[in-house]
């Protein structure tokens, strides 16, 4: 049969998917760039971030940055932006009908932003302000700090949204430089979803995409992913919660365990009925957040549990954890366990993909990646042939003391008290 989305690559290599649905009213424009923080270098770490902000803030077509928020506010739009380590992403999601004016304006902003110095200097007092945000809310920075103890002082280690002495220093020049290597076609996807007909979306783009920038993306360095023993990090802060995030190691993207991974993170920590989840909360009452996730990137990637906890109690949490982690590995998980992760991945991908934010974001990170397309329906496949003993033999390879790391925001000074019990 033949497929209803399609992909196609233009002269100047950019690539675009569209993605029509059956079922819905709206359209997605989604425009997502193969850069993020971990292709900066020190002295510009949080560029990435920073220049994302800076691209609604007035183009050569709409220098009043307020312009821009007005058009797709008068529509009902959607509209927003996001950074990771490996992409950077622009998105506007309102009715099908007006796909040519949300195409217009997202395009707008990737062609033809004018990083405006005053607007620079302005927009610091922001940065700063979120990056406060951001450590003033352990349950979101103990992430930071977990990436920072695995990757230590390498581009995988360092914050999305950068240091604040370093994104106060930054100069025109420094996001012109960035802008121009990284925001080029070939290093560029734009997917419409929604709506829409193949031939609407190529029209739109060939109509708004036609002067993207030609050039070669470069290379991001090799990640140094090696670990011996377990490793601890103890970040002091005068609380009344306790967060820590508890992980190993695990692979890249590519792998093709990544589904067997999907689905022992959910057994093990991806919903109510996870094993952590009733374990720790349901049973003892020592959490109100815990569960367990994969985050897996184009070289490396990590499995990590994490929980919110009462302070004192935050030694007796850690043991529960570990222990789970200790049943994962020798015991593996059961055929029921399994098919139930199995059923709740396909009913939640159902819900998932009657988004066209969702579709567009699906289809783009497959190309992005991959340069081909994976629909949703064919990783649902993969999913479904996982056996029992992929998933328990997975477990078994990937707890392990060598790739054991631990890292805890509270008010403790004591560190050996948790050095201690990081051990499978």
């Amino acid at each position: 049969m033949e497929p209803k989305h399609k992909l196609h690559t233009f002269e100047s290599g950019l690539r675009l998917i569209t993605v029509p649905m059956e079922g819905t009213k709206t359209a997605t424009v989604l425009v997502m760039v193969g850069t993020g923080s971990r292709f900066e270098t020190k002295n510009i770490n949080g560029i990435s971030h920073f220049l994302e902000h800076m691209m609604f803030k007035g183009t050569t077509k709409r220098p009043d940055k307020v312009q821009i928020a007005k058009e797709l506010e008068s529509i009902g739009a959607e509209y927003n932006a996001f950074t990771s380590k490996e992409y950077t992403g622009y998105y506007a999601r309102a009715s099908a009908e007006k796909l040519d004016l949300m195409t217009d304006v997202i395009s707008d902003i990737f062609l033809n932003s004018l990083l405006d110095e005053k607007e620079i200097e302005t927009e610091k007092g922001v940065i700063v302000e979120e990056i406060n945000m951001y450590r003033d809310m352990p349950s979101r920075y103990i992430g930071d700090l977990f990436e920072g103890l695995l990757y230590k002082d390498q581009p995988l280690g360092w914050d999305v949204t950068g240091e604040k002495e370093i994104v106060t220093a930054l100069k025109r020049e420094d996001f012109v430089n960035y802008f121009n290597t990284h925001y080029i076609a070939e290093n560029t996807i734009v997917a419409i979803a929604g709506n829409i007909t193949n031939e609407q979306g190529r029209a739109v783009v060939e109509k708004y995409f036609t002067n993207a920038r030609e050039g070669k993306p470069i290379s991001k360095l090799a990640v140094d992913d090696k670990q011996a023993e377990p490793q601890v990090l103890i970040h002091w802060k005068e609380t009344d919660q306790a967060h820590f995030n508890l992980g190993v190691r695990a692979f890249d993207m590519f792998d093709e365990r990544r589904y067997a991974l999907s689905l022992l993170s959910l057994i093990f920590g991806g919903s109510m009925t996870s094993r952590l989840f009733q374990e720790v909360r349901e049973k003892r009452g020592l959490a109100y957040y815990v569960g367990a996730s994969a985050d897996l990137l184009t070289d490396c990637g990590m499995f990590t549990t994490r929980a919110g906890v009462n302070k004192d109690k935050a030694v007796e949490a850690v043991e529960v954890v570990l222990d789970e982690m200790r049943k994962l590995k020798n015991d593996g998980v059961t055929e029921a366990e399994l098919q139930q992760a199995k059923d709740h991945l396909n009913g939640s991908m159902a819900i998932y993909l009657e988004s066209s934010m969702n579709m567009a974001s699906d289809y783009c990170d497959s190309v992005l990646f991959e340069n081909k397309v994976l629909t949703p329906e064919e990783r649902l496949d993969k999913i479904n042939r996982v056996t029992l003993e992929e998933v328990n033999q997975l477990a078994r390879d990937l707890i392990d003391n060598s790739k054991l790391n631990f890292a805890i925001i509270g008010p403790y000074k004591d560190t050996e008290q948790f050095k201690k019990i990081i051990k499978i």
